[in-house]
This record gives structure tokens, C-alpha cells and sequence, in this order.
């Protein structure tokens, strides 16, 4: 059912997500003359251009069934391996082969010309012949004395790969053949990387214990030794083709050194490159530009242009290197998100393109010495963000954006213009000279204006403070606002009030410039964040006991108590129009909550719970971030594209678990199929009549009633001045039978002499209405003449009325059923207002014979009584409805 799906929200796609674990893969694309670099992200491939002129850019991909463990790619084609299975893609988003055979997850993958050969953690090898799928060769080796760990096929030996392992030795093995040619004693170290050297027949081996082994594998000869302190060897790449003999090492602490081959010496190291492991090097060739990739979710180039041998960062896409704790969008186009993440900083992304996005760097006590020790001895390093509020009034003018931090006391503004932390640190006078350790800062908001920023402190203090020029405005309560921490801050849209929650269960409502308070409400429990809607007035307010009420800052009151999760709940969002408020709990299920329903419509169950969510200005998409997951991601609103049930869900619904969007876009295909499946559970047909004390309308338009009453007026502004003129050569037209219904003359008729005699049988020919009045007076069954009544239009509607005189070939005793039929929509209260209508213009028809005919008037009579009865029943509700309207608008509850 597409509710077990989550009907209100479907998976768009992931940002922020770079780079993982896996190494990166450098192709040239011989038609475009240009470098490309693959990156597994999660189970989708993205492919990055490393072209000087141009910025890198990300091809769409294909998103596979499980994550990627492997990446490896030839001229055409790119390698991937998830589980036990690998994939060959085409064109950067076609998975055009899929090999399936081995038992075990593959680890290992090597192109070899018309063949690529993979090997799995079971230590099986197998050669797959790539246009046909089939295997061409399968090797088994002993896990226990030579466990496959890296695989590398040597320059110019035909058909011939190169095999390392964990116990240190090397294989030559010809696969053609099935032939091992040549092993190597190792030097009795696990291999972790082979790479090839610009010679032929040498090759560089990387060791867990931080050696590199420059060896000769024609003569089995050592060449040279270098030796690394920061452990095992991750990635190795040589400089070629610009003349400068140079070997790149990575490392499993984020450092690179660089090695001259010639003078067998160390030339720099480049410290810090990434902040976890060096996942994969290549230096493009003929280039002096090297590619690095990490888990720390970045892509890097590095030019090699200036002197001293280290590289500089030419170009970088980066995300969060630690999940994102809090998100929040940034202006009012929906197209900017802000996110603070556990690394410390705080970053910008594009929901339009990845162009777009900045990072607004990490927070520091004092920039220049933080810039002076490097990253990994900074002690001036602020903790993470933990919350932060932003607006874009006077955000080219001055710090727009106010974030309080992990444990610390003092709050910082970040300037989102110039894409860096602020000139302020706000924290109050007291606390200037000493910094106490158990006292932090725990809530803060922003006004709309972008003047004022309200920080809340776990002392109970609420302080406000002027964000141009960071001087103290005025503190909450004499001395502080609340008995126990500050749980959470918020100003209204006009700077009227400010509402703060306490742990000691109070929400207080102060003048904003008085700083005095106007009221104060008790809750049922502590309450553990709140959240203010400004457009509507609306504060939603989580507890420490999984609830959550919604208050009414007008009236005070709690409007709506919602219940249901069962873990903390993380973060809540509210749509622009202030209609639905949106939960996230650890209980990992993001709930959607119907304010005027008061009901839960829409539920969906993820693996990781979301930590913080927020929902665009407009409305298009909610985005979510996760426990230990880097990507922040978006869902679209189904309810703008497709027609979503709303109805509330029972008590006893258990959604099923659906997995987070991928980096790509989902195909519309699927989407298609969602929307049907959804369409056919929500389909409603409603009854013709709802309830017995009701009145119901019926579902015509209005240009079928409304006008029956001055169908002569209209008729005669809608006559032509002139009379139509007949054509000289008059079309060829098909006779018909003289009649009030128009039908063709049968071909006998074309050849019977003309008759100038009119037929008076034939004019008098009687209706399908009228005959099925004549019927109804026998039956008493009126349903089939109304509904041949509500098919026709208004014009045809007045032929038919008029033709049931006897003037008009009608009688009375069908005058007399027309009237009976009026009273049966009356008595059974439907289709009200077309009963009104058809009345009206059979009383101006025919008010002469009415008047005139005793049975006719008795009808009229009894249904004057039955119109008057309704009228008064109608009157009474609405005098009742506006009624209470009347006073919900001005009583002060």
C-alpha cells in the first residue's frame, strides 16, 4: 500500500555526499579529449571532469541495490561491486552487465582488455569474458598461505597479472593460460596496494608496516626502499610524463608524502590532506595535478605548480567529514540549506546545483593562531554547533546567522555573504574574564529583522543582544528567566513577545523590549525544545516524555496534544502554511501531524533515526539528516503533483521500513507507479445523499441552473442584428425527421414525392422526459426523468418544461408528475438548488394554468408548506454556524 510507503513524502535524493571509502578511478575519454574521475558514494556512482577550465561536475549515475565496495574502470566501461555481485556501467548512469558467480563479497576488480578479472573475500578468483557475462577461468587459492590482497596487471605483459597478499608474497600468473609463472618471496610483510612505475617491469609495493618497495619484477630485484611512519600504505601513484620523478603514498592518518625517485629522498609531506584515510591517489598524466579522495567525504585536485614540491588545493567538493547534528533552511526560496555537523563547521547546500554551495569554515576562539598551529594542533577550535538560527533581512549588512555551541558558553555569528564566521562572541558580561565549565549556552533564535539575537544559557538566563554592533540589550527576569536550563528561545514576526521554556516545566511570554513578563503556563512535563511557527502564531513544543503539544501564542492555550512516538524526539519542522507540524523521534520515524484534524496523516520508518529536519518555504521538499550519516536528505512533497490521501491513520499502524534517497534523482517511472497505486486507495465515491438532516447540492456547474430564470434575456442580447445570409451554393447537408428530438431521415423517405401537408402526429411526438413522467405516475419512481433532467442544458432544460402544457402537445396529469418529482428531491433533500431552478421556471411558464386547475393547485399548495419547512430547518443551522463563528472571533478564551 503506498501508505506503508509513506504516502505524503517520497525519496528525492541525497546532498552532500562526496566521496566514501572506496578509491577513486581515473579515465580518459579519447572523443573528449579529457580526464574523468569516478567515486563510489553510497550505491551510486559519480563521475567528476578534471579538466583545468572547466569545475568538476557529476554525471547522474545509477544508483545500485547495495553500497559499492569496489570501483574499477576501463576505457568504456566502469566497474562496481556490491555484495557478491558486480556491475559493468555505461555512459556514467547504465548498468548494461551484471556478473554474477561468486560466493563471497568481491573485494578486489582488474579490466584486462576484453576480460575483467575479480577476486572475493572467500580468496576465489575469477576472469569474466565482458560482453558475454560468461567465466572464463576460476582460480581457488589457499586462504591460509596466500590470501589475495592486492592485484595489479604489469605494462606490457600480455596476459599476465600481478597477484599480493596478506602473508607478503607475489604471484605472476598468466590467465590465458592457467599458469602461475613466477612467485615471489615477498618480504615477509601483507601487501596492501601494488601500483605500476613508469619503467617497465618496475612496479611499487605498498606494506602494512609503512614500507614502499620499489621492485624489478623481471629480475626479482629491489630496487629501492622507503619507509613511512604513519602506517600501512593506502593508495601509491607516480608523476608521469612532466619530468619530475615523484611517488605519492598515502596514509591511514589523512597525510601524503612525496618522494624523489632519483635522489631516493623525501621531498615533502603534505599533512592533513584529509582528515581520515587516503582512499586513492592518481596523478592525471602529462599533468602536475594529483586526485585524492577519502572517507572523509571530499575530492581533492592538487597542483604541483609551485616551488618546494607540496601541492596547493586547485579544486574540492567537500561535505560534512562528520554527520550533520543540525539543519535548517536558509531564506525564503527554499534553495539554500544550512547545516552545522559534528567536524565543527557549519556549510551551505544548493538543492539546485552543487555550484552553489559554500562552507562557512570551522568555528575558532582565535582565527590567526588556529591558521598558525594547522588543523591537527588547533587548540583554539570551538566545539560543535548544537543549535543556530538565521535570517537574510540585513544579512549583506551585517552577521545574519547566530549559533551556539557543544558545551561552551559563548555563541558565534557567521556572516553567509562573505562565507565565514563573524566579527561577535556574545556571551554575557559575568562570564567575560572567567570562563565557567559547567555553564553553556543551549538555545538561541534570531528576530526577522536580523537586529536582535535571543540566547537562552543552562543557568535559566535569557539574554538579548543587538547583532551589529554584539552590545548587550537587556536580560529575561530580574535575574534570570527560568528556575532550570533554558530548553528554548523564539520572537514572534512582529518583536511583540518572546517565548522561552525552562526545564522547570513553564513556558513564559515576555515583552521583547520591556523585557517584562505578560504570562506564564505550566506544562505537564519538562519540556525538551520548542518551535516557533511566526506566520500563524503557532509554538510546538516537544517533552522529555516522547509528547508534543502545540500552544497558541494569542490565547496562551494548548490547542493540540499529540502522542505516539517512543523514543526523544530529535527536531520538528511546521509546513509554511502552518498546517502540518513534522516530528523526528529515535524511535526513527518522522511523523507528519495534521494541526486543524488534530490527527496523525502520514508515517514512514527509516533504518537511522533523523536528527534534525526542516521543510523549504515553499513547500517542495523536507529534508532530514541521520545518526552517522554524512548526506542530508531531501523528500518531496507528494501532495504538490499527485492527489494524496490525508486521512488520518489508525492508532494500530505499523509502517514499514523504506531505505533514504539516493544522490540521484529517483526515475519517474517509479514515481508513475507510486501515484497509481496510491490514486487507486484513496479513489472515494461519495453518496448522493450524506445524512438524513442534511441538504445536499448537486455536482453540476452552475451555468446549468443558474441561468434557467433569464434564458429570454440572454436569448435576446445573444440575437444577430442582421439575418443570416444563405450561401450562394449551399453544403450538403443529411434531412431530418421534423420532431422536438432531431433524427435522420431513413433513405425510403429521399424518394417519396414531397407532401406540403404537415403531420400534427409527427409535431406531437413525445420526449424520453416526458414519457418517463407519464410512467412515474403509476410507478411513483422519479430518479430516471431527473437524471435525463440533469443531462441536458439549459436551453433544452426550457423545452421540456414547456412542452408539458397542453398547448405545448403535454397534459395536466403529467404537469401533475413534474410537480410529484420536485416533492421527492424536496423530501429526500438532495440535489437542492436544481430543485429550486426547475421549479422557478415551471411556475413562470405556466402561472396561467396553474392558477386555473384545481389539482395543480393543491399540488403547489402542499409543496409551498414542504419548501417552507426546509427554509426554516436551513435557517436554523446557519444562524447556529454564524453563531459560533461570531463568537470563536471576538471572546477571549
Amino acid at each position: 500500500m503506498a501508505a506503508e510507503r509513506g504516502a505524503l513524502f517520497a525519496g528525492f535524493r541525497a546532498l552532500g555526499l562526496y566521496s566514501g571509502h572506496v578509491p577513486h578511478v581515473l579515465r580518459y575519454h579519447g572523443r573528449h579529449r579529457e580526464f574523468y574521475v569516478a567515486t563510489a558514494v553510497g550505491r551510486s556512482v559519480h563521475t567528476y571532469n578534471v579538466s583545468r577550465t572547466r569545475p568538476p561536475r557529476r554525471s547522474r549515475g545509477n544508483a545500485l541495490l547495495q553500497d559499492i565496495t569496489c570501483l574499477a574502470a576501463d576505457r568504456m566501461l566502469i566497474f562496481a561491486s556490491c555484495g557478491n555481485v558486480f556491475h559493468a556501467i555505461a555512459r556514467n548512469k547504465e548498468v548494461v552487465h551484471t556478473y554474477e558467480g561468486h560466493k563471497a563479497e568481491v573485494h578486489l576488480l582488474q579490466p584486462f582488455g576484453d576480460h575483467v578479472v575479480s577476486v572475493d573475500v572467500g580468496n576465489v578468483l575469477i576472469v569474466w569474458d565482458i560482453q558475454s557475462e560468461e567465466e572464463y577461468l576460476q582460480v581457488v587459492f589457499d586462504k591460509a598461505t596466500f590470501a589475495v590482497s592486492a592485484i595489479l596487471h604489469p605494462s606490457t605483459y600480455l596476459n599476465k597479472i600481478l597477484l599480493g597478499s596478506e602473508q607478503g608474497g607475489l604471484q605472476l600468473w598468466n590467465i590465458r593460460s592457467n599458469k602461475l609463472l613466477y612467485s615471489f618471496p615477498g618480504w615477509g610483510l601483507g601487501v596492501t596496494t601494488l601500483a605500476q612505475a613508469p619503467a617497465v617491469d618496475v612496479i611499487a609495493v605498498g606494506l602494512v608496516s609503512g614500507h614502499i618497495i620499489i621492485h624489478n619484477i623481471k629480475f626479482d630485484e629491489t630496487l629501492m626502499k622507503f619507509q613511512q611512519d604513519w602506517g600501512p600504505i593506502t593508495a601509491i601513484s607516480f608523476r608521469t610524463a612532466d619530468g619530475h620523478p615523484v611517488m605519492a603514498a598515502g596514509s591511514p592518518v589523512g597525510h601524503i608524502a612525496l618522494w624523489d625517485l632519483e635522489e631516493k629522498k623525501l621531498i615533502s609531506q603534505m599533512r592533513n590532506a584529509h582528515s581520515t584515510a587516503v582512499a586513492g591517489m592518481s596523478f592525471v598524466p602529462g599533468e602536475p595535478l594529483l586526485i585524492t579522495n577519502g572517507a572523509d567525504n571530499a575530492i581533492r585536485v592538487w597542483n604541483f605548480d609551485g616551488p618546494g614540491g607540496t601541492g596547493r588545493v586547485l579544486r574540492s567538493r567537500m561535505g560534512h567529514s562528520a554527520p550533520p547534528t543540525k539543519i535548517r533552511y536558509h531564506g525564503q526560496n527554499g534553495e539554500q540549506i544550512l547545516s552545522a555537523g559534528q567536524d565543527g563547521t557549519l556549510q551551505s547546500f544548493s538543492t539546485v546545483h552543487e555550484r552553489f554551495n559554500k562552507s562557512l569554515g570551522r568555528g575558532s576562539i582565535n582565527k590567526k593562531k588556529s591558521k598558525k598551529k594547522g588543523l591537527q594542533y588547533d587548540t583554539m577550535a570551538l566545539p560543535p554547533i548544537t543549535a543556530f538560527a538565521s535570517e537574510v533581512a540585513h544579512q549583506n549588512d551585517w552577521d545574519g546567522i547566530i549559533a551556539c555551541h557543544q558545551g561552551y558558553i559563548t555563541c558565534t555569528t557567521w556572516n553567509y555573504q562573505k562565507t565565514s564566521m563573524g566579527i561577535h562572541k556574545l556571551r554575557p558580561e559575568e562570564f567575560k574574564k572567567n570562563k565557567p565549565i559547567d555553564i553553556y549556552a543551549t538555545a538561541v533564535d534570531i528576530t526577522t529583522c536580523g537586529n536582535f539575537a535571543v540566547i537562552g544559557m543552562s543557568t535559566g538566563q535569557v539574554d538579548v543582544y543587538n547583532m551589529q554592533s554584539g552590545i548587550h540589550r537587556g536580560r529575561y527576569g530580574k535575574e534570570r528567566a527560568h528556575e532550570g536550563s533554558v530548553r528554548g528561545v523564539a520572537v514572534d514576526g512582529l518583536n511583540q513577545l518572546t517565548i522561552t521554556a525552562g526545564s522547570d516545566r513553564l513556558i513564559k511570554f515576555w515583552k521583547f523590549k520591556a523585557k517584562d513578563l505578560v504570562h506564564s503556563t505550566d506544562l505537564s512535563s519538562s519540556p525538551s525544545g520548542i518551535l516557533l511557527h511566526r506566520d500563524s502564531g503557532i509554538l510546538g513544543i516537544a517533552f522529555d516524555d516522547f509528547g508534543i503539544s502545540v500552544l497558541d501564542i494569542e490565547t496562551r492555550k494548548i490547542v493540540r496534544k499529540f502522542s505516539g512516538h517512543h523514543g526523544r524526539i530529535n527536531d520538528m519542522t511546521f509546513s509554511p502554511d502552518g498546517r502540518w507540524l513534522i516530528t523526528s523521534s529515535m524511535d526513527c520515524t518522522i511523523k507528519t501531524w495534521d494541526l486543524p484534524s488534530g490527527c496523525l496523516i502520514d508515517c514512514f520508518l527509516l533504518d537511522s533515526a533523523a536528527v534534525s529536519l526542516t521543510m523549504s518555504p515553499t513547500g517542495d521538499f523536507l529534508a532530514s539528516a541521520h545518526v552517522d550519516d554524512l548526506g542530508i536528505y531531501l523528500w518531496s512533497n507528494r501532495s504538490l503533483y499527485s492527489l494524496v490521501s490525508l486521512r488520518p491513520l489508525p492508532a494500530d499502524y505499523e509502517p514499514s521500513v523504506i531505505t533514504l534517497p539516493g544522490t540521484c534523482p529517483l526515475q519517474d517511472v517509479d514515481v508513475a507507479e507510486d501515484e497509481d497505486k496510491s490514486d487507486e486507495i484513496i479513489e472515494y465515491d461519495s453518496p448522493e445523499q450524506l445524512g438524513e438532516q442534511l441538504v445536499t447540492l448537486s455536482l453540476l456547474p452552475e451555468s446549468r441552473w443558474k441561468n434557467l430564470l433569464s434564458l429570454d434575456i440572454i436569448k435576446k442580447k445573444n440575437k444577430p442584428r442582421e439575418p443570416p445570409k444563405v450561401p450562394k451554393s449551399a453544403p450538403f447537408f443529411i434531412p431530418t425527421v421534423p420532431g422536438l428530438i432531431p433524427r435522420y431521415a431513413a433513405p425510403e423517405h429521399e424518394n417519396d414525392a414531397q407532401s406540403k401537408i404537415v403531420n400534427i402526429g409527427v409535431l406531437a411526438q413525445k420526449s424520453d422526459f416526458y414519457i418517463h413522467l407519464e410512467e412515474a405516475l403509476s410507478t411513483n419512481e422519479y430518479t430516471a426523468p431527473l437524471n435525463l433532467l440533469k443531462d441536458l442544458g439549459p436551453s433544452n432544460i426550457e423545452i421540456e418544461l414547456r412542452s408539458l402544457a397542453p398547448e405545448g402537445g403535454g397534459s395536466l396529469e403529467v404537469m401533475l408528475s413534474f410537480l410529484r418529482m420536485i416533492g421527492m428531491m424536496l423530501k429526500k433533500k438532495y440535489n437542492f438548488e436544481l430543485a429550486q431552478a426547475y421549479l422557478a421556471l415551471f411556475l413562470k411558464l405556466h402561472l396561467k394554468i396553474i392558477s386555473s386547475e384545481p389539482s395543480l393547485l393543491e399540488e403547489i399548495s402542499r409543496l409551498s408548506a414542504q419548501l417552507e419547512e426546509t427554509w426554516i430547518h436551513l435557517r436554523t443551522l446557519f444562524n447556529q454556524s454564524l453563531c459560533v463563528l461570531t463568537y470563536m472571533k471576538s471572546a477571549l478564551l
